[in-house]
């Protein structure tokens, strides 16, 4: 079955719902749904709006009582369908509440009088979607409801939709699409309902709804279909895709979906990958990684992860059976979840991995000639400690400088003595320090704040080339990726340095991710193209 992309299009006046309607058309929907809640008082411009439309049509009059717009009479609205419904271009199809449908016998006649069905005397070719909305939460007769309309003649669509109280609503969707009672269009509105709207292909649902531009469309939640064409990968998908995601709380501004989903449509690789907000206790957690894992038409195959999960991420690993990566085990902290070929689990940490690549890069050295550097590891956080521990087991003396010297001694003692030498210093030394890489991973510069360094005042140690401080042979390095260029990296450029950008460790570490679950060479220029393409918008 074929599943339509919808544009929802709330009428405000003729002339603009039309030039949205052809936008629709420009951007690759197959229909539109035209929401007339406000749009009733002339029956003939409705009916001119279906004849002129660039696309099939739903028309929907949804009433305040059901979330809609529309506060009149409910005979009237009716009659409204029956006379746009005999003209000479019908709706392909009308949406009625199921409330309105079985609130009278006369309602329910006048209904199926303007739509096809089993029993139809006229030619008519307009169907009837019977739809059920809960914009508080999941209605407890849920199923009941779906039962009546399914069990309903006159029905051609099934629609349901509640707002998502967690991404596991989003698993009920697919059943009761998979449940195939009726074509069905079933979605959980708001953040954690995305995955309802951008898997209803996989699952063969009838159509999906997507807003034609920002702020234009009539539910919470809605994509654009810019977003669900071109960022999620709309025309590729299929019940074979496999699912990943980026898990944190929140995740609404991860640059991660963006970069691998060109990925895999660079590649070809037949994945989809989605923000997947989760609360940050552990049963919340678990119980939705694993509902995701059990869900096997889901395909769910693996995830970034992100704060506040990556510790949770080791124990759900760890008690489930699963593998994890030695690193990762000493760091006490893992990014990405893998989910093997035989469904065995893997817990890895490309974070340091990242880290170590753009540096040595930037040093033109090997991993080994790592083992004779001093670094200075500004901060002594979730990132810092994944930085300490991967230099230290290249072998480099490493140096931790923070706010707090205790907690810079406290990271310092757990790692010092592993291959590499871990020491503790107070953050006001920095400026005498001798250190030959300098690696912020500190927030500090982070936008807005833009204006700040956590490094006012240049390093004088004898670390670089001829000893004379911050210079030629010094690499600064700052896990910031937004802005691209920190002031950081800013001035350490103006004094010579070799500087290197948190974008560099972001994709580095993305392409890891990528290379575990696909098994294929990341595509890195794609990646920093993305990731550039998509910071220079968010500066606009």
């Amino acid at each position: 079955m074929t599943t339509h992309l919808c544009a929802a299009i709330m009428v405000e006046s003729l002339d603009s719902a039309l030039a949205q309607a052809a936008q629709a058309a420009e951007r690759g929907a197959d229909l539109v749904e035209f929401r007339i809640d406000q749009f009733v008082d002339d029956v003939d411009r409705v009916a001119e709006l279906v004849q002129r439309c660039a696309l099939p049509c739903i028309v929907t009059c949804r009433p305040t009582w059901e979330g809609g717009l529309y506060d009149g009479d409910d005979q009237a609205r009716i009659s409204l369908l029956e006379h746009i419904g005999t003209a000479a271009r019908p709706p392909a199809y009308y949406d009625v509440e199921l409330a309105t449908y079985q609130r009278s016998a006369n309602l329910r006649q006048k209904v199926d009088l303007v739509v096809d069905h089993p029993g139809q005397q006229r030619e008519v070719s307009t169907g009837l979607i019977l739809s059920t909305h809960d914009f508080k939460t999941r209605p407890s007769d849920l199923i009941q409801k779906i039962e009546h309309m399914a069990g309903a003649d006159t029905c051609r669509i099934i629609k349901v939709a509640w707002p998502a109280r967690s991404l596991r609503d989003n698993l009920e969707v697919f059943e009761i699409i998979e449940a195939k009672h009726k074509p069905t269009i079933a979605l959980c509105m708001g953040e954690e309902g995305l995955a309802s709207r951008v898997l209803a292909k996989k699952f063969g649902a009838f159509l999906t709804f997507a807003a034609v531009g920002d702020g234009t469309g009539t539910a919470i939640g809605q994509p654009t279909l810019e977003q669900i064409k071109r960022l999620y990968r709309w025309d590729d998908i299929n019940a074979d895709t496999r699912v990943y995601g980026v898990i944190g709380y929140p995740v609404a501004q991860s640059m991660s979906p963006a970069i691998h989903n060109a990925g895999f449509d660079q590649t070809g690789f037949n994945g989809v990958y989605l923000p997947m907000p989760i609360p940050p206790e552990y049963e919340h957690f678990k119980a939705t990684v694993g509902s995701y894992l059990d869900y096997k038409s889901l395909h769910f195959r693996g995830a970034s992860v992100t704060i506040p999960h990556k510790q949770n991420l080791l124990r759900f690993v760890r008690e489930s059976g699963g593998d994890i990566e030695p690193l990762a085990k000493t760091i006490g902290a893992a990014n990405t979840l893998t989910v093997r070929d035989d469904g065995s689990l893997y817990a890895s940490n490309t974070d340091y991995d990242g880290a170590l690549g753009a540096v040595c890069d930037g040093m033109g050295v090997s991993r080994e000639g790592l083992s004779d550097k001093r670094v200075a590891v500004i901060g002594a956080g979730g990132a810092a400690r994944a930085i300490v521990a991967g230099f230290a087991h290249c072998g480099a003396t490493v140096v931790v400088y923070n706010r707090t010297f205790g907690k810079a001694q406290q990271l310092a003692d757990e790692f010092d003595g592993k291959t590499g030498q871990v020491v503790a210093a107070r953050l006001e030394k920095l400026c005498d320090s001798c250190c030959h890489v300098f690696i912020n991973c500190t927030p500090i510069g982070m936008h807005p704040n833009v204006d700040a360094t956590p490094v006012p005042t240049a390093p004088t140690g004898k670390g670089a080339i001829g000893g004379k401080g911050w210079g030629e042979g010094t690499v600064v390095f700052d896990t910031i990726y937004n802005p691209i260029e920190t002031r950081l990296l800013r001035e350490a450029r103006a004094a010579g340095c070799t500087t290197i950008s948190g974008t560099d460790m972001f994709t580095r570490q993305a392409a890891g991710q990528f290379k575990l679950w696909t098994n294929r060479d990341a595509p890195i220029d794609v990646f920093k193209r993305v990731l550039k393409e998509r910071l220079e918008a968010m500066g606009e």
